[in-house]
Parts: C-alpha cells; structure tokens; sequence
C-alpha cells in the first residue's frame, strides 16, 4: 500500500472540465464532499479543446458553486492522466458520474487503465437522481439562443454560471453563434 502523510484520510478527485459546471455536476460535487474527508474539484485541461468559457472564468465559478463545502478544494491539471493528477496531491479516490451504459462502459475501462498507473487509487462511481441524469455541460450549452433561454436556464445552472451566460451571450445570439 502506498503511503503518505494522511493515509488514514479519505481524500477523492472529481474532475471534468466543467464548461459550464451543472446541477449535475454540482450534486457530485455535494455527495463527494459526504463521502470524503477532503474533494478535490479539478478542471482537467485539454489544450486542443475548444472551450465556451475560458479557464479562468471556469475557475472562479467553481470556486464561487463550491465554497458552501468546506471540504472541497478547487484545483487544475494539464497534459496528465487523472490518476497521476490523483497520486499528485494524494488522493486515493477517484470519483465519477454515470448517467448511463455508455458512461459506465467508458468508466468501467477507464478505472482498469487507471489501475494499471497505481492500483491504490479506487474509483468510486455514483449514478444521478433521475431528474440530473439528462442535464450536461453540452445540453446546457444548446439551450441558450432561443427566445425564452433566459427563463429554462436557472432550472440547470447555479446562478453564477447563468450570470456568465448573460454576460457571454447580451443578445438573443446563441451559444453556436459566439465569436471565440
């Protein structure tokens, strides 16, 4: 077994890119921070992905949805399998959201891979309440342009994220239509 300076503490990773972070998400995010005695929210940066909002706007956003736990830190990784981010800053649980077979099947070959880099990091996996399981960061970005997008929004995103919206998109342009 490997051995730190809190081997006693269950500390987990929860990672994405969170372009925006969701009610989904959020909800991992809460039972993360029941499950452990330290979370660690991380935006995995992927330089050849285009994202809507840039990494800093992602990550005071984050901070903002997760000051309510106090066991929860935000961090960032670039160009690093998650499970050497993981080993990084100490953690031995993964944590990851399936919302259905597909996910599990691409998270069920994900955890053996991650197994391979160091089998003491477990992945634990938690499937949503029925009302989350639709929302995502992609189903939530093709809300917005509409007429009315304003109005279906809120019921998705914590209110800094529709405040980044607003911000992002003044008119009734979409998020298609954005200039990036």
């Amino acid at each position: 077994m490997r051995t730190n300076d809190c081997a006693s503490m269950r500390r987990g990773v929860y990672a994405g890119s969170f372009d925006p972070i969701t009610f989904g998400h959020l909800w991992m995010v809460e039972q993360g921070s029941l499950l452990f005695d330290e979370l660690i929210v991380a935006i995995g940066v992927n330089p050849d992905k285009r994202h809507l909002f840039s990494l800093p706007e992602r990550l005071d956003v984050l901070r903002a949805v997760t000051s309510q736990f106090p066991n929860v830190r935000v961090g960032t990784f670039e160009n690093l399998f998650l499970v050497r981010y993981a080993r990084q800053v100490q953690a031995n649980f993964i944590l990851r959201g399936v919302r259905n077979e597909q996910d599990y099947g691409y998270e069920r070959g994900m955890r053996y891979v991650n197994a391979e880099f160091d089998e003491q990091i477990q992945t634990v996996l938690l499937i949503p309440p029925r009302n989350l399981v639709e929302v995502s960061s992609s189903f939530v970005k093709g809300l917005v342009g509409p007429d009315g997008w304003r109005d279906v929004l809120p019921k998705y995103v914590p209110e800094p994220v529709f405040q980044l919206f607003e911000q992002k998109f003044p008119s009734s342009r979409g998020a298609g239509d954005a200039k990036q």
